[in-house]
């Protein structure tokens, strides 16, 4: 528009009131949708994060909010947890989450997005990593024995590790364990190779070695090595799997070294003697050496081949992030060599691919909506998803999913999840501090976004390493008649609270001697009645929480089981097919899948072969 020329004039006078104008349009439209989200739609609204937002106070900090930056969506959970009776410490703690989360969202938003999150042509390079790495004794005792490997490992890489088992007094287990260890914290570490060395034996009486994985707290089937070969044993890159020692001869290590120096320098040998003795002893120095193959994983001790691991699906030399030893040792010095200089990563490897796996624009009517609960840490697992069955999804014109998130305490994480979700457009951002005990916020952030989003006739939950047959549940639901409300799972009956260890649960917390029944947490489905209940029962206050997700389900299917809108009563559907540890044959969804299991499970899928890929 062209500016009037300049004039003494009324017009003149009024010009700074115009020009003031829009900019308090602006300032009002914000503030407006930030204190009533719900009167613009419940979907996203574009708003500027300007100092108004981050003047909200403690109360707008626990409301939900639908923001979106200027130039992409970002969909954040309208549930609103505020109306909860907080007097129980649960409830108390939900509120807190959600008033913390608020204002992690309001740092997190405020944030540009950068012009590398747009375009994943423009991601930068990454940083090159050292080709080794080393730490003395000292380092380690500080660093709590770890090692980082920076890259990962590749072919050829290998780990050395000096070190003597310590000396336990008495008739206590002697045992000492060498791991490569995941990316994440504690159990959240995936344990891509344990090699546990038990100097006293185990229940077998005799010293052993065990090798195994572990991911999400799942140990695989063990390969124990007690000190001889099996004959016909499969070999991994051509050397076996346990070499055989001496551990029946009754002699100290010294003796044994001295008869097998006598054997092999003058020539004589002994019927009744293998050939070395048990690789550790007490208060001895060895030299481990871990190295990557073809095929699998070689230690050696002093020189000598102990042991070889081969390789399990979903277990990747890439995806070690660090040497870790523990247990009864002390541990001299660490190197890792032969290193790869670059990590290349599931996005970094599939540019590409990116377009392609971006959610598409959901289309009504949706039939079944798939809520998947995910952690902020846990782009890989998202990614697993993306490229094997939410790939059926997205070329299903009656089906949606998506991620369930929650906050992170680390900025960092928080932003890297803001930058994800704004690119594949699959992830809802439930706001509140994300912990275990609070996980059934998420499954309700499922129920509410089904019901007023996306109306959904039927609503899955599962986690994210859960992979589902998509086809396979489909068939599965049809069965069910179309006026009918069910719940179809895996169904646990008459199941009693666990009083103590790591899962107890308190009197207080949970009074009654069982469980109502419920479906296990990695996969179920609901009819579109029942969530519309759960949400219900939310905004007048009078919903329970409990802190096991899949027990409040089916405390909350109960409940609406004796209400006059259950119609000839709930459906309970019991299909040991819904996988809750692992996978079974002709299963409709297989739990504790790691990244790698979930693409070999698609590609055996996409063949026609609906086959578990566990570990050998």
């Amino acid at each position: 528009m062209r500016r009037p020329p300049r004039r003494a004039t009324a017009a003149g006078l009024l010009r700074p009131l115009l020009l003031f104008l829009p900019f308090a349009a602006l300032l009002c439209f914000a503030t407006f949708s930030l204190h009533h989200p719900d009167r613009l739609g419940p979907t996203t609204v574009a708003v500027t994060v300007t100092a108004t937002a981050a003047a909200a106070t403690d109360a707008d900090a626990a409301r939900p909010h639908q923001l979106a930056s200027p130039r992409h969506r970002l969909e954040i959970s309208t549930v609103d947890f505020r109306a909860l009776n907080a007097t129980t410490p649960l409830h108390a703690a939900a509120v807190r989450a959600f008033r913390d989360g608020g204002r992690l969202l309001r740092d997190v938003l405020a944030v540009p997005t950068t012009a590398a999150a747009a375009s994943p042509a423009r991601i930068p390079e990454p940083p090159r990593c050292p080709p080794s790495v080393a730490r003395s004794g000292e380092e380690l005792r500080t660093a709590g024995s770890v090692l980082a490997l920076p890259c990962g490992l590749a072919l050829g890489s290998h780990v050395t590790v000096v070190a003597s088992p310590r000396r336990v007094p008495g008739d206590g287990l002697s045992q000492f364990a060498v791991e490569l260890r995941g990316a994440g914290d504690g159990e959240a570490a995936s344990t891509i190779l344990h090699f546990n060395p038990r100097l006293r034996g185990d229940w077998s009486g005799r010293p052993v070695i065990e090798l195994n994985t572990r991911f999400r707290g799942q140990w695989g089937p063990a390969q124990r090595c007690v000190g001889w070969r099996r004959p016909d044993e499969e070999t991994v890159d051509g050397s076996v799997k346990c070499e055989q020692w001496a551990w029946n001869t009754g002699g100290t290590f010294e003796e044994l070294k001295r008869v097998w120096s006598r054997d092999h320098v003058a020539g004589q040998k002994r019927r009744d003697l293998i050939d070395w003795p048990y690789p550790f002893v007490e208060d001895e120095l060895f030299i481990l050496t871990l190295s990557a193959g073809l095929e699998g994983y070689h230690v050696q001790v002093d020189g000598r081949h102990v042991a070889s691991f081969p390789y399990r699906i979903g277990f990747i030399l890439e995806d070690a992030a660090t040497v870790q030893v523990n247990g009864d040792i002390a541990v001299k010095s660490m190197v890792a060599g032969t290193l790869p200089t670059a990590h290349p990563n599931i996005v970094q490897r599939n540019l590409e691919l990116l377009a392609e796996l971006k959610a598409p624009h959901p289309e009504e009517p949706v039939e079944l909506f798939i809520g998947i609960l995910s952690a902020g840490s846990h782009f890989t697992e998202r990614m697993a998803v993306r490229r094997s069955w939410m790939s059926a999804v997205r070329n299903s014109s009656s089906t949606m999913a998506r991620f369930f998130v929650a906050l992170n305490g680390r900025k960092e994480v928080n932003e890297d999840l803001k930058k994800e979700a704004e690119f594949f457009r699959d992830i809802i951002i439930v706001p509140f501090v994300d912990s275990y005990d609070l996980v059934v916020l998420k499954t309700v952030a499922i129920y509410e976004y089904a019901a007023h989003v996306v109306s959904a006739k039927y609503i899955m939950k599962c986690d994210d390493d859960t992979f589902v047959r998509l086809d396979s549940v489909m068939a599965e639901v049809k069965k069910i008649p179309d006026d009918k409300s069910f719940y179809v799972g895996n169904m646990n009956y008459y199941h009693r609270p666990l009083r103590e260890g790591k899962w107890a649960v308190s009197y207080e917390e949970w009074p009654r001697a069982t469980y109502p029944p419920y479906a296990d947490g990695p996969g179920y489905i609901v009819s579109s009645d029942i969530a519309n209940f759960v949400v219900t029962e939310l905004e007048q206050g009078r919903l329970n929480l409990f802190k096991m997700e899949d027990v409040s389900v089916g405390m909350w299917v109960g409940q609406f089981n004796g209400t006059a809108t259950a119609t000839g009563g709930v459906e309970y559907v019991h299909s040991g097919r819904f996988c809750q540890f692992g996978c079974v044959e002709e299963y409709l969804t297989a739990h504790y899948q790691s990244p790698g299991q979930m693409l070999c499970l698609w590609e055996k899928l996409e063949q026609g072969k609906p086959q578990c890929c566990n570990a050998r």
